[in-house]
């Protein structure tokens, strides 16, 4: 009887939507002028948008290596709801209040809400030669895989029902204002010169400060010391992720130059080399302090520098991207050496040390080897006689960490006073697998 009341109850909510739809009848379609869109510019998009799709399981699997044998489960459960779950929030919700009109630089305006107005024709401000429509799937695609990143803060003890409010609200009342701040028509940083090309500080500064904070407030797992950072159920499963984040990052950089030209060529470039130097010294960090060469570094070593290019990507040269991957690569070991050693937070998958940390250097250095001759939209940082861009971006960087961990930390006690954040001992000495979903990653 509950699985009958609870699909009733669904299947009215469903007609009810579909009753509402009527009043967006045609507000995909209106009237454009097939002249204005590119299709070679809207095939580059929507390949992005697949590539950049596929990175929030290949997240799923990057964590799931890593973790225990009797949570790997969980970890990809937990991508795949918030692939689900952004995706609809985006739609009704999240794609206005960053890029609809701009309201004291602080949010956009309601005027998309339910994609109401967005259609085939191009949205001039943003992408004007694809349908309006493809940006917003593209950007959408961002939003998802933000707060799958955070997971790796707290996985092995997040109560589910919890972590499902917490990706609602964090979507909304974080990642979204902070992408309007950047990137929409009228956003304050934006009005001060930021530059964020595909997202270091959007994506990754707002989820590596959000993840510290909740590292924090969640707490470290039971047996901490019988769970070393070096200990993964899955070391292939680790590489495999990152060999399939290496390459949807194409879609991530390239894509974000919303067309299939010199601009899109030369980020799809710099990608590769800031995370082939960063992987390099990983590596070779790994090896002077463990005396062998890890793959586990190496995997790691090659994220961190695709998160450092990410905000410098449409703005740097091959040179300057290798020095990118380099100091990220070195930068980020450091950190995460000093979070396991010194701080002993329980930042589980070291998300704060990789994406925090890798998006403040890659943003900071963008405010240093940025060239106006590579796009033209852009500025000259330090190198190029332009020092003032390198305040700007460090501005840009304490506002949004300190934002993302500051209402992350907020979020999280307010949860707490309603919800538990984690599951019990015993769930966790058990497993998240089998306790939270019944189901086992691996046949005993």
């Amino acid at each position: 009887m509950r699985l009958l009341k609870h699909s009733f109850g669904i299947l009215i909510i469903g007609a009810i939507i579909g009753i509402a739809s009527t009043q967006f009848a045609g507000a995909s379609a209106g009237e454009f002028d097939p002249s204005s869109i590119n299709s070679g510019d809207t095939t580059w998009v929507l390949i992005s948008t697949a590539l950049v799709m596929l990175m929030t399981p290949a997240v799923g699997f990057f964590y799931g290596g890593m973790v225990s044998s009797k949570n790997v489960v969980s970890v990809l459960k937990q991508s795949l709801m918030i692939l689900a779950l952004v995706s609809i929030q985006w739609v009704v919700l999240g794609y206005s209040l960053v890029f609809g009109s701009d309201i004291n630089g602080f949010i956009g305006s309601l005027e998309f809400l339910g994609l109401r107005g967005v259609g085939f024709a191009p949205n001039a401000d943003y992408a004007p030669t694809i349908p309006h429509l493809a940006f917003m799937m593209f950007q959408g695609m961002f939003a998802i895989i933000t707060p799958a990143l955070i997971i790796g803060a707290f996985v092995e003890r997040i109560k589910f029902k919890t972590l499902v409010i917490f990706t609602l609200l964090w979507t909304t009342l974080v990642y979204d204002p902070v992408a309007h701040w950047v990137w929409g028509a009228g956003g304050w940083l934006r009005g001060f010169g930021a530059l964020d090309f595909a997202g270091g500080t959007v994506v990754h500064i707002t989820a590596g400060f959000s993840a510290i904070a909740a590292a924090l407030l969640v707490g470290k797992r039971i047996n901490t010391d019988s769970h070393p950072a070096t200990h993964a159920n899955n070391v292939p499963f680790v590489l495999l992720g990152a060999a399939l984040l290496w390459f949807g990052w194409f879609g991530f950089n390239a894509g974000s130059a919303l067309s299939a030209g010199a601009l899109a060529v030369s980020a799809f470039v710099v990608t590769n080399i800031a995370a082939a130097a960063s992987a390099l010294t990983w590596m070779f960090l790994s090896w002077v302090e463990n005396k062998k060469p890890s793959a586990m570094a190496t995997a790691t070593g090659a994220v961190c520098g695709l998160v450092a290019i990410t905000p410098a990507s449409g703005f740097v040269g091959p040179v300057a991207s290798v020095a990118i991957g380099i100091i990220a690569g070195v930068v980020t070991y450091l950190a995460l050496y000093i979070r396991s050693k010194k701080i002993r937070i329980d930042d589980t998958l070291d998300v704060w040390a990789a994406h925090g940390m890798g998006g403040v250097t890659g943003a900071v250095l963008t405010g240093v080897f940025a060239e106006k001759i590579i796009n033209s939209a852009g500025n000259n940082g330090a190198l190029f006689g332009n020092p003032s861009l390198l305040g700007v971006q460090i501005l840009a960087v304490i506002v949004t960490a300190t934002y993302s961990f500051l209402a992350t930390f907020i979020i999280l006690k307010l949860l707490q006073l309603k919800f538990k954040l984690r599951v019990s001992s015993s769930e966790e000495e058990k497993g998240l697998d089998l306790s939270v979903h019944g189901e086992s990653g691996y046949r005993l």
